[in-house]
């Protein structure tokens, strides 16, 4: 019989439908029904291509005695994190105050009033390593439930105290905005982390951290300082030669658990390849080397391939596992690629890309290139171009070979927040790489979100599946999303696209900014409230709320020549200061703001007349990377007067007033602080 979750439109909880455990949503219902059977409650959060949730879940949550404990003595709640990242927010705090770390699956006691009083992640069904078992766990609890509830009730008000405190983030008493000077101390923070042999920050496990390989880059695009340029090349250069790529079909996984970027937890995640698509095309400008641009068209091919739903937007993930095995889908054994290859090119397949007898994952083989094509390319002495499409044409007929493999489960929603760094990165990518199909690509995924995730009343909404979205969006749904408007209205010159931007940044200010004492929340003024109302300061898998809300003011800002965007900025990164210089390495979106907000390039005026074309011109002035250079387009259809059924353009006036096309094409007008130098004409 079917638990509550069967109503449910998330895969992941779907995957808990048939569980033995009567699993219920988040809700008053549940609550309820805890304080009328006078039970704790159990909350369990995860994600569909979590590999840990599917271990407990097939440990625990599958197990009949577990089920029937967990339904005698708790109430449980089952939660997609995807699906209420707010929920997933305040807990993993809990969880991190609690136990000193964080992960998925996330396993938080309640009581009735949500308070924690006991976390942690993943508990085996039978003690391991020192690790107590699950069922000892909720044994342990039942008991403290029931004979020393004043303790739970004194821990829980402790937990919820600091909490609390955690939720804002900052004290909020600067009166200054940071300096300038953040930027060079946080890039030297990162460049101390760097790992010099193996590239990336830190030890394993190893993320991508794509949030200081942005920064590190924009910073590099205007100082030309080598030490930035050549710690990102290594890092995206060891990333790309690593089993974190899939070689055969494209895309990067969500982290490696080794340092040397070889050995992934294979889920992938429309997040990471977003922001790592848009990282691997800034690098090749930035740098000249066209090879980052390759990795960053696999991506995005990757995504127009296997991730794109048919109504328009991009689907969340794919799983780890496929059959019940991690990583079954992506590994090889010598014999399987000579099967499909033939002998003679699949022995140099094999010797290329390490799949050996031995394997170096399991007994298989993660694809991966421990030596660059230039050193095949001298020991085959082959040509190095003739090896590399060779080589591109056996990857493809091994893709099309493994496609007949039982694939991973793929998670289906589409996200707002997630869309939008897809979004940006196919419209960056179309205008560097002058693909027209990835323009198109970008427009149709925005497009989508903006007919399909809203409310009744316009508001927009956070997740969407199988033709129905719901969900209160974010801060940073609204925030990036406004973003990638800006860069497809930079793109193609289409004002529809900017005049939705800054209605959603509008409805950022009026619903998330603290108005008071300064930031964004996470949640929305009108959303139902928390335990807490968060404050976002901090990188993690996305940029963080506060990071991505100000960027995407400050660009309004440039734009339109209102104040209330640059108040917005200022009010933020003050309330931030205490995070920005005491967790610099934490928070370097934000570094990227301050960047951005001192070193303005200024503004670009192309006035366009009817017969040019605004994508090809975009693509001869933005083919190089200008970071805090804002572009704004005059042309016959831009208006500031309303007239007819023409709408005001949001625009700054200042920069339209008498903006026109003198030449055959378009007119470049350079202009800074509003005041514009003499046009130049067809440059």
């Amino acid at each position: 019989m079917p638990n509550q979750l069967a109503e449910s439109l998330s895969p992941y909880l779907l995957q808990h439908q048939d569980n033995p455990v009567d699993w219920m949503p988040w809700g008053d219902e549940a609550f309820a029904a805890a304080r009328a059977r006078d039970v704790p409650v159990f909350l369990s959060i995860g994600y569909a291509a979590c590999h840990w949730c599917h271990v407990m879940a097939h440990e625990s949550f599958e197990n009949e005695q577990v089920g029937e404990f967990l339904n005698k003595h708790f109430v449980c709640i089952k939660v997609d994190r995807e699906e209420r990242p707010d929920l997933d927010q305040v807990y993993m705090n809990a969880v991190q105050l609690m136990i000193g770390h964080g992960g998925w699956p996330m396993s938080v006691f309640l009581d009735h009033e949500g308070r924690p009083f006991y976390a942690g992640t993943y508990w085996p069904v039978l003690p391991h390593g020192g690790m107590p078992s699950f069922p000892q766990v909720l044994d342990a609890l039942v008991d403290a439930w029931a004979n020393r509830r004043e303790d739970i009730a004194s821990h829980a008000g402790e937990i919820t105290e600091s909490l609390q405190k955690l939720a804002v983030g900052t004290d909020a008493t600067a009166k200054d905005t940071p300096g300038a000077d953040r930027v060079g101390v946080a890039i030297e923070l990162v460049l101390k982390t760097l790992d010099t042999k193996w590239g990336g920050f830190g030890d394993a496990p190893k993320f991508p951290h794509a949030t200081d390989l942005d920064l590190m880059l924009r910073v590099a695009a205007r100082t030309e300082d080598r030490r930035l340029i050549e710690a990102v090349e290594l890092t995206l250069d060891k990333m790309a030669a690593g089993g974190i790529r899939d070689h055969i079909g494209g895309g990067f996984s969500r982290y490696s658990v080794d340092a040397k970027w070889l050995v992934p937890h294979f889920e992938k995640m429309l997040y990471d390849n977003g922001l790592l698509a848009e990282v691997y095309t800034r690098a090749m400008q930035v740098s000249g080397n066209e090879r980052h641009g390759e990795v960053a068209a696999e991506i995005l091919d990757y995504l127009q391939r296997d991730m794109l739903d048919e109504a328009g937007g991009v689907h969340c993930s794919e799983d780890a596992d496929s059959e019940g095995v991690e990583g079954k889908f992506y590994v090889w054994k010598p014999a399987e690629v000579e099967q499909v290859l033939g002998a003679e090119r699949g022995a140099r397949f094999c010797r290329v890309y390490d799949i050996t007898e031995e394997g170096n994952f399991e007994r298989a083989s993660i694809p991966n290139l421990p030596q660059p094509l230039t050193h095949w390319a001298g020991v085959l002495s082959v040509p190095l171009s003739d090896l590399r499409e060779e080589l591109a044409a056996d990857r493809e007929q091994l893709r099309i070979a493994r496609e007949k493999r039982v694939r991973p489960q793929r998670d289906d929603k589409i996200v707002v927040a997630w869309n939008a760094l897809a979004v940006r990165a196919f419209c960056v990518a179309s205008v560097v790489m002058r693909r027209d199909d990835y323009l198109e690509t970008a427009k149709r995924a925005a497009g989508f979100v903006l007919e399909k995730m809203r409310d009744p009343e316009g508001r927009l909404l956070h997740v969407y599946r199988q033709g129905t979205a719901h969900g209160d969006a974010f801060v940073d749904d609204h925030a990036l999303l406004a973003d990638a408007l800006v860069s497809l209205y930079e793109a193609t010159g289409e004002e529809r696209w900017l005049v939705d931007a800054v209605a959603l940044a509008g409805d950022l200010v009026e619903r998330f900014m603290d108005r008071e004492d300064g930031g964004f929340y996470y949640t929305a003024s009108d959303s139902d409230p928390l335990l807490t109302r968060n404050k976002d300061w901090h990188d993690g898998s996305l940029v963080s709320g506060n990071a991505s809300a100000a960027m995407v003011c400050l660009k309004l800002a440039r734009i339109t020549g209102e104040s209330k965007w640059l108040d917005a900025v200022n009010h933020t990164l003050r309330c931030g200061e205490a995070v920005i210089r005491t967790q610099t390495r934490a928070c370097a979106a934000l570094i990227s703001v301050i960047d951005e907000l001192y070193h303005d390039n200024g503004e670009w005026v192309i006035a366009l007349n009817d017969s040019g074309s605004a994508v090809d011109v975009a693509r001869r002035m933005l083919g190089s990377y200008h970071p805090a250079t804002t572009l704004v387009w005059a042309t016959p259809s831009s208006s500031h007067d309303g007239a007819g059924t023409q709408a005001a353009s949001p625009v700054g006036k200042e920069l339209l007033d008498g903006k026109q096309a003198l030449g055959e094409s378009f007119t470049v007008y350079r202009c800074r602080d509003f005041h514009c130098e003499s046009p130049e004409v067809d440059p």
